[in-house]
């Protein structure tokens, strides 16, 4: 995956994408799972998006039949495993925090299993986690509530129950000689000073009590004595205290060993439960936006239906319906201010980035072109730093988009051509729209400049698409309405929001002259716009869209930026029926029994084809079969047969050998 550049970042920005990122992080558990989150950026493989896609939608049902999987947070398992392997002695709290997650791991087993039983793919990945059992128990037999449980071993036993015996000794040993000698005391009560029991004697008698000042108070009236008959037990006590100390490092060691023995096991399970936690924060999102997986495509073709932008309130989202691509590759959105026009550019542009990073659509129904890039103009743009002005702004971003722009490039452009003279700024509007035209990407503009929707009318790639106003309530309808124009409405708006008439009145004679009126001020500008132009309106260009160029240079000398392309999956073309042979995953009718198996190998020189029939392998002549199902029907195009056909024993072999190198250890071909 490409490194985020300022331009993602900016278009990530403009359509709110990073939002969504940020959303989808909250729901991970694992730092590892929330760094890759927050790097996502959309697939320029098809397959490897596919398989993304697939995943989000296997983890939506297992969260919609299973409920939330009971996934671990693992911030320090990884450092904990370190230590261990470097000899570090770890904390009897760092034993029990590896018991704790490999006891998760378990439970994360148990939840895939159940979404085994429900034919889901995505729970196979049970296969691949290790609960180490033994090493599980140990700990917990060993470790509890964060310090070396008794039973640990037989000798810490012993020597802790003599500890508690000299305890008692030593509490019996100083109540007695307080009482004893009462009269002499200051407080009715033993205390403990630097770790020793002592008896508080008054100044004056301290000669009375035989033994060690340990301690005074403050004021000097109360000195601390260790009598001597106490003093014999409690050197015995620190004597077992070492011996206990040395026994419960002898333990941890222990424990500390077979953490070290297991780290590939660990890492393995560390590894797979981040990439589960990554696949079910994808699935918790779509959830939570009640979305549902969009189909991918690669010929340029984005139709959403019931499109709802996920960050605006349900109450007030009105449902978007869009369609682009085939013959039409460009969109003029016309319409009034406030109308919605804004957010209906930004929900293609945001629904094509999550698409194409693997995640589902808040809509009815989705099906979104691969994208290499989003290149957004949305906002104003000023920059006080680089002293430039909303048009500047507006030019220098969009200069930078044509440079980058591809035939696999979705480009948004919002206000083209405004901020400056309106003539001008209507010229250069129309002088981007042509680029991008020839760039052959998709792009979506919108606009106020009557010209610029004539110069749709003239294009047959292009289709005009308004936002829908009602001028009877002086109010959007935020609907998209396709294959008409709009008109600004600006005069309507300027009513509702409080103009008074004379005003309105003012502003219609300076627009459309002295005889406008307020009721229908598009017609009249529509008629200007016809004179304006030499090329009438059915006199529509047959020029063919520019092709990939290898130079570094677009047409009209501006310095061409490149950027990656989309890799489509290679397709290979579908067998007509058994006489072509038969192909890897078909399911066939073994005769004359009947039963029903799947294809290894396709035949070979003699004619046999191994077959798979009850998880055996079979070679059987072709004559022999009859076609049920072709795999191209029963199967995704990159689908990992592996998974039918190689042992569980294999697959984690496999598994491991892809990671890093394995002494002894081979995987052996099902054949």
């Amino acid at each position: 995956m490409e490194r985020k550049t300022d331009t993602m970042n900016h278009t990530f920005d403009a359509v709110a994408f990073t939002e969504i990122i940020e959303q989808l992080a909250e729901y991970a558990n694992s730092p590892q799972a929330k760094e890759k989150i927050r790097n996502l950026q959309p697939y320029l493989d098809e397959g490897e998006l596919k398989r993304n896609m697939r995943d989000t939608t296997q983890a939506r049902q297992m969260l919609d039949l299973l409920g939330t999987p009971p996934l671990p947070v693992m911030e320090q398992i990884g450092h904990i495993v370190e230590k261990a392997v470097l000899g570090e002695l770890l904390l009897p709290e760092e034993m029990e925090e590896v018991g704790m997650f490999l006891a998760a791991v378990r439970r994360m087993q148990s939840y895939l299993e159940r979404g085994k039983m429900h034919h889901i793919p995505a729970a196979f990945y049970s296969d691949d986690l290790y609960p180490l059992t033994e090493l599980k128990e140990e700990i917990e037999r060993s470790v509890r509530h964060g310090r070396i449980d008794d039973h640990a071993s037989g000798a810490l036993w012993g020597i802790r129950k003599e500890i508690r015996a000299l305890e008692e000794k030593i509490k019996d040993k100083a109540d007695s000689l307080l009482k004893n000698n009462k009269k002499y005391m200051s407080e009715a009560f033993v205390v403990t000073r630097n770790h020793r029991l002592c008896l508080p004697v008054k100044k004056e008698y301290k000669s009375r009590v035989p033994g060690s000042v340990i301690d005074s108070s403050s004021t000097g009236a109360t000195v601390f004595i260790e009598p001597e008959a106490v003093a014999r037990f409690q050197d015995q006590r620190e004597i077992l205290l070492v011996e206990e100390d040395c026994e419960e490092r002898k333990i941890l060691y222990s424990l500390m060993d077979m953490i070290a023995s297991q780290e590939t096991s660990i890492k393995s399970n560390l590894e797979t439960l981040a990439k589960l936690d990554f696949i079910f924060a994808k699935g918790k999102l779509s959830a939570q936006m009640e979305a549902r997986e969009p189909s991918i495509n690669t010929e340029g073709r984005i139709c959403l239906k019931e499109a709802r932008h996920p960050l605006l309130p349900p109450d007030s989202n009105v449902p978007l319906q869009f369609e682009i691509g085939g013959g039409k590759r460009g969109m003029i959105i016309t319409g009034p201010n406030t109308g919605g026009k804004t957010v209906a550019i930004k929900t293609v542009g945001l629904f094509t980035l999550m698409a194409g990073c693997g995640l589902h659509l808040p809509c009815a129904y989705g099906d979104v072109a691969m994208r290499n890039r989003v290149l957004c103009d949305i906002g104003d743009g000023q920059n006080l730093t680089d002293n430039l002005s909303t048009f500047s702004a507006h030019i220098t971003n969009v200069m930078d988009i044509l440079r980058r722009a591809t035939r696999d490039s979705l480009v948004i452009l919002d206000e083209l051509g405004s901020g400056t003279d309106p003539a001008e700024g209507m010229g250069i509007a129309i002088a981007i729209l042509e680029q991008l035209r020839l760039r052959g990407c998709l792009y979506l503009v919108t606009t106020h400049y009557p010209e610029v929707k004539t110069y749709a009318g003239r294009h047959a790639e292009l289709i005009s698409a308004r936002m829908a106003f009602d001028r009877e309530n002086l109010r959007p309808l935020y609907r998209l309405e396709m294959g008409k124009t709009g008109d600004s409405c600006a005069l309507y708006i300027a009513k509702r929001l409080g103009m008074p008439e004379d005003m309105i009145r003012t502003a219609a004679s300076e627009a459309y002259g002295d005889g406008g009126e307020l009721k229908k001020p598009l017609e009249k500008t529509r008629e200007k716009t016809l004179y304006k132009t030499s090329e009438k309106p059915q006199e529509r260009s047959q020029e063919k869209p520019l092709e990939k160029s290898p130079g570094r240079q677009w047409p009209g000398g501006l310095e061409r930026i490149l950027v990656p392309c989309i890799v489509p999956i290679k397709r290979k073309p579908a067998a007509a029926g058994p006489e072509e042979g038969y192909t890897r995953g078909d399911s066939v009718e073994v005769l004359p029994k009947g039963e029903i198996g799947i294809v290894v190998r396709p035949a070979d020189q003699t004619g046999n084809v191994l077959v798979q029939v009850k998880r055996e392998k079979r070679l059987v002549n072709q004559k022999r079969l009859k076609l049920k199902v072709r795999a191209s029907e029963l199967y995704p195009e990159d689908y990992d047969f592996s998974i039918v056909f190689d042992s569980v024993e294999n697959r984690k072999a496999r598994h491991q050998m892809e990671r890093k190198y394995v002494g002894n250890m081979e995987v052996r071909a099902e054949e």
